[in-house]
């Protein structure tokens, strides 16, 4: 019995020393990352500033532009750090109280757990992974990113100073996520690109057409973009005449260009005589198209006389169009983790961030964050949600919603429902309340257009309206050229009937019958 009792007794104490030791440790370290992390904040504001006041101005020097790419990286990378940081440290606190609660419990908490962003050096992104490392280890990460953002920091008094010689662009003096709304959102690098190309001078004696694709995967923002260099200011004055080529030209999987006015879509025509005289062509490619059929196009566009092309830019999905480029193609990719994060973190704040520290809300909004999977649709349907109730307890069953939503299309199909949306898959839609009936989205498609539907995806979410059959939904209606609507093509069914999968699957059919739908 004796010795039962110095068993007990002695683990008791070994685990009230272990705990101590954490405390400890958790208590000496905490001092020096709060200092880290306001110096973080301190020194990202002050990046901000210049950052938002550069966006006011149009800067043509590009080794300015490409200190100010570098510099919104680094703010966006900070931002993401300071909160994924302060987001472990309050699961910490979490457990610290656990653990008080239960004396018996072995000791979970550990102060070293930290969010390690290990920056990519090759990348504009980061790569997240989660580590336990020590609390030495915890704040020399944060000394490396203060470091070289603080580096950068100082770096930037000759930047400020020059922006000081452009003058500012009419800009009306709203809130953060109404400017963002109404803009362009992480493609300014791949902007000024276009608009070099497009402006730079033609070599003497070229005989080809100067050719720039513009790839990526769909909703990524190719249209957007290029929509946007031709509504430029620069680029109306160097071109006399501006053509757009979509899928109508399309046929069997051949180009068919007729001469400019007789086929495409004049975006914009300028007769002044300041100008170059020459054209430019703007292709939207959904598909791949054939070599020798776009070989075919390109010698009937360079055979036009009256206005002679001198550029083309033609985007599409596929890859086998970089092969059609006189220069190296534009690959667009999705923002990276850390820039999505800060754009779907404005728009949910909007005027009021104080709300993201009074809350609690930030490591909420990190999370619901990462369920979009950078989807710009997404974020800013969600983001408009979120921003107009600000209460932790709506934040909290949105997250849940979402997280339960993602979790069925896994564990159903083994992808999520925004890459099944993208490839045009039926998708489930999540609703606030339990509801009967099963909301299913099969489809989305963009239009420009002012007849829209009534019913939006929000109300089926939130449970304001019931329709009944196949009906439409407006999802987003986006407020910057080329101002295209996306639509959700939907419908109601019995549980049992939605999604119908393949009967030898029988696990999951059993499964899918017993489904309680949001």
């Amino acid at each position: 019995m004796e010795a039962i009792v110095s068993a007990v007794l002695g683990d008791l104490i070994g685990r009230s020393i272990s705990f101590a030791i954490d405390w400890y440790c958790h208590r000496r370290h905490e001092g020096t990352v709060q200092d880290s992390l306001q110096r973080l904040r301190r020194v990202l504001l002050r990046i901000q500033i210049t950052v938002e006041e550069a966006e006011r101005r149009r800067v043509t020097n590009q080794a300015m532009l490409q200190q100010l790419h570098l510099m919104r990286e680094g703010m966006y990378r900070g931002y993401y750090l300071l909160n994924a940081v302060m987001r472990q440290d309050k699961s910490q606190v979490r457990e610290v109280s656990r653990h008080k609660h239960s004396s018996l419990a072995l000791s979970e908490f550990n102060p070293a757990k930290r969010v390690r962003i290990i920056p990519a050096r090759t990348t504009t992104t980061t790569t997240m992974v989660t580590a336990s490392y020590t609390g030495r280890e915890a704040e020399a990460e944060l000394q490396e990113a203060l470091i070289d953002l603080e580096r950068m920091a100082s770096d930037m008094k000759e930047l400020v100073l020059f922006l000081s010689c452009y003058p500012p662009l009419l800009r009306e003096p709203y809130s953060r996520h109404l400017w963002l709304e109404n803009r362009m959102f992480g493609r300014e690098a791949e902007y000024e690109r276009i608009i070099r190309f497009l402006l730079e001078p033609e070599p003497a004696g070229a005989q080809d057409l100067a050719v720039l694709p513009v790839i990526g995967p769909t909703r990524v923002g190719k249209s957007t973009l290029v929509e946007h260099v031709w509504r430029d200011e620069r680029v109306r004055k160097h071109f006399s005449l501006i053509v757009f080529f979509g899928e109508s030209e399309i046929v069997d999987g051949k180009l068919h260009l007729m001469p400019l006015g007789d086929s495409g879509v004049i975006k914009y025509r300028n007769d002044l005589a300041s100008t170059t005289g020459s054209s430019l062509v703007v292709a939207e490619l959904v598909g791949g198209v054939d070599e020798s059929a776009w070989r075919t196009a390109l010698s009937t566009l360079k055979s036009e006389g009256t206005t002679p092309v001198s550029k083309i830019v033609v985007t599409s999905r596929s890859e086998m169009v970089a092969s059609f480029g006189t220069m190296k193609a534009l690959e667009l990719k999705p923002l990276s983790r850390e820039a999505f994060w800060y754009f779907f973190k404005t728009i949910a704040f909007g005027s009021t961030p104080d709300a993201e520290l009074q809350l609690g809300l930030a490591s909420v909004c990190m999370q619901i964050a990462d369920l979009l999977d950078r989807s710009f649709i997404g974020a800013n349907m969600i983001g408009g949600l979120l921003r107009n109730n600000l209460c932790a307890g709506f934040w909290h069953t949105v997250l849940k919603r979402l997280k339960d939503q993602k979790s069925m299309h896994l564990h159903l199909f083994g992808e999520g429902p925004i890459d099944r949306l993208v490839k045009d898959q039926p998708i489930y839609l999540w609703r606030l309340f339990k509801s009967d009936d099963v909301h299913i989205a099969y489809s989305c498609y963009s239009v420009q257009q002012p007849d829209l539907p009534k019913i939006t995806v929000l109300d089926v979410h939130t449970g304001s309206t019931a329709p009944r059959g196949k009906f439409e939904a407006l999802a987003w209606r986006s407020y910057i050229p080329p101002y295209s609507s996306y639509v959700f093509r939907c419908g109601v069914q019995a549980p049992s009937s939605c999604l119908r999968l393949s009967p030898r699957n029988k696990q999951i059919r059993q499964r899918q019958a017993r489904l309680t739908l949001m």
